[in-house]
């Protein structure tokens, strides 16, 4: 079993940051990605940052230049750096981990869910 904790959610003034947290533990042999998605009321869940293995980084195209992704494969977790928030970054963040267990066992694992405010 592996297992996604997040942590760093809040209520941020528009053009403020934020840092989210995500750590994985459980049984993993390795993380070929870990990133984060978001789903606003009403909307759909959509991806914000993904980083690999090898540290190729993939971008939501609303938060390019704004947010930066980082990881510590010595400890399964992931940082996304969340600056010059907007309103519209309001959503719940998911933690999302592409984990192989064994050599022949792959899973998509999801965290729970923090919440981003961002309003005066």
């Amino acid at each position: 079993q592996v297992q996604l904790v997040g942590s760093g959610g809040g209520l941020v003034q528009p053009g403020g940051s934020l840092k989210l947290s995500c750590a994985a533990s459980g049984s993993i042999f390795s993380i070929n990605s870990m990133g984060w998605y978001r789903q606003a009321p009403g909307k759909e869940r959509e991806l914000v940052a993904q980083i690999t293995s090898d540290n190729r980084r993939n971008f939501g195209k609303s938060v390019k230049g704004r947010f930066t992704i980082a990881r510590d494969n010595a400890k399964n977790t992931t940082y996304l750096q969340m600056n010059s928030l907007k309103p519209e970054d309001t959503a719940v963040y998911y933690c999302n981990a592409n984990v192989q267990q064994t050599e022949y066992i792959f899973l998509e694992v999801w965290g729970q869910g923090t919440l981003v405010t961002v309003s005066s």
